[in-house]
């Protein structure tokens, strides 16, 4: 195998059967929003059929396994516990109610469907390094896996400041700006795209590397432009406190906050 076509048959398979199996459920608990919980876990199970065709781990294979289930567990989890007890996510209840009688299909199609042809995409870095050539580790490979571990730290930590800045009463109302977020609106999603691309620097090693960037392109482009922090931002636009936070904290990528600024 030395062309990342070679297994992309074997990905699509992969991640259509999943996001249908994904959708039986749903659709048995009349809850679409249990795909957002199982979108990390998609990426682990599409890694394990790629290593099916492959039959072995070489050194770098093996980083980017441990790497996606990582990330991809502990996703899970955290969106798990974070929905636990909820009804369904207001974003999909509003779609059901939109697409009334259609809303199964549709609902297939412009989520489940999408969501998976997005899944291929992103995971395309996986599928490059699976598709080519056994190789040693390399430089890329070592600061690949260095930027995945502050990505991976930086997401997780964002997530549990948030955590319990949500649960404690005395923060009701209040926004979350220390911690991570006094560098950073969106240290999550800053989190989430830099692990990204170290596993597409990772990628970049092995042949047709640069193909795999595409992944972490659009991932960068939807947290940034689509479903990230263009949602969070219109929400709490106006708002005197969002709006002293927003001058003096950078938008995406951490920097110092601008002490001028109150």
């Amino acid at each position: 195998m030395n062309s990342p076509g070679s297994l992309l048959p074997t990905a699509a398979i992969a991640v259509f059967a999943y996001m249908t199996a994904v959708f039986v459920l749903a659709q048995a608990l009349r809850n679409n929003g249990i795909v957002d919980a199982a979108w990390g876990p998609g990426f682990i199970f599409l890694t394990a059929a790629l290593w099916s065709r492959t039959g072995a781990l070489d050194p770098v294979q093996t980083i980017m396994t441990a790497a996606v289930v990582l990330w991809g567990l502990r996703l899970a989890v955290h969106i798990a516990l974070r929905n636990r007890g909820r009804p369904e996510d207001f974003r999909y209840a509003a779609m059901r109610k939109r697409w009334g009688r259609a809303a199964g299909i549709k609902a297939f199609f412009f989520v489940f469907m999408l969501q998976g042809l997005i899944m291929l995409v992103v995971s395309l870095p996986i599928t490059v390094v699976f598709a080519a050539p056994a190789r040693p580790l390399g430089a890329l490979d070592v600061v690949g896996a260095a930027l995945f571990l502050a990505g991976f730290l930086f997401e997780t930590v964002g997530d549990a400041q948030l955590n319990l800045h949500r649960h404690d009463p005395a923060n009701k109302g209040r926004l979350m700006t220390s911690g991570l977020w006094s560098v950073t609106r969106h240290p999550n999603y800053f989190g989430e795209a830099l692990l990204w691309w170290a596993i597409g620097l990772i990628a970049l090693g092995s042949a047709n590397g640069a193909a795999g960037l595409a992944g972490p392109a659009l991932m960068t482009f939807l947290l940034v432009f689509v479903s990230g922090v263009p949602p969070l931002e219109k929400k709490y636009a106006g708002r005197p406190d969002w709006e002293a936070y927003k001058a003096r904290t950078p938008k995406f990528v951490p920097w110092f906050p601008n002490k001028g600024v109150t």
